[in-house]
């Protein structure tokens, strides 16, 4: 079975916010899929369903993105040898807004969530799909700028990145991260042009 973790913070104070996009992710993959993620548990929202006929397990930490890697920790020793393998999806920085990348293993960036699960799992060895969110304008302070929400500009291009993380989760569950990285990590989605998309990098 393979696990796809989409990292957020819980209510609906948050649900919208730059932080979220990994929640989003994964809500839209799971209406996609009709497995609601409804079901508490340990620390997590989760919901399984079927790609090309793999079980995935989709899950929605509820522990605040500060403490995510406590609610990934409590699935992955619950489900002990039943996970071949695992993705986190989470927001980031210092990818421009509109550009997807997945990533095998490597550092934090500085992101909580997973500085949290490296620090619960020792290691920082797990695939991630990074969903761009850009750097804060001026003076704004990056805490600030991750809570707060995507721009009139920005949110039409939405529902555009989403459908290109989900196409390539759904590569990485069949063929796993390598084949992603080749297929998806030169998207990108610009206001400029309407939100076409191209692979220019």
């Amino acid at each position: 079975m393979k696990l796809m973790i989409g990292l957020g913070n819980p209510g609906r104070r948050y649900e919208k916010t730059r932080h979220n996009i990994g929640f989003m992710v994964l809500d839209a993959l799971a209406e996609e899929l009709g497995c609601p993620l409804a079901k508490k548990q340990n620390a997590s929202c989760t919901g399984q369903g079927f790609i090309s006929g793999q079980k995935i397990l989709l899950a929605k930490p509820q522990t605040f993105m500060n403490n995510s890697g406590e609610a990934v920790m409590e699935l992955l020793h619950y489900y002990r040898d039943g996970i071949d393998d695992f993705i986190v999806i989470h927001d980031d920085l210092d990818l421009e807004f509109g550009k997807i990348r997945f990533k095998a293993g490597g550092g934090t960036g500085g992101h909580n969530g997973l500085k949290s699960i490296s620090h619960f799992l020792n290691s920082p060895d797990y695939d991630r799909l990074k969903v761009g969110i850009g750097r804060p304008p001026g003076l704004v302070k990056a805490e600030s700028y991750v809570l707060s929400e995507f721009l009139p500009t920005e949110e039409p291009l939405l529902p555009k990145i989403i459908t290109a993380a989900i196409d390539g989760l759904k590569l990485w569950s069949r063929e796993g991260v390598r084949q992603a990285m080749n297929d998806s990590n030169g998207l990108r989605f610009c206001i400029e042009d309407g939100g076409t998309e191209n692979t220019s990098g």
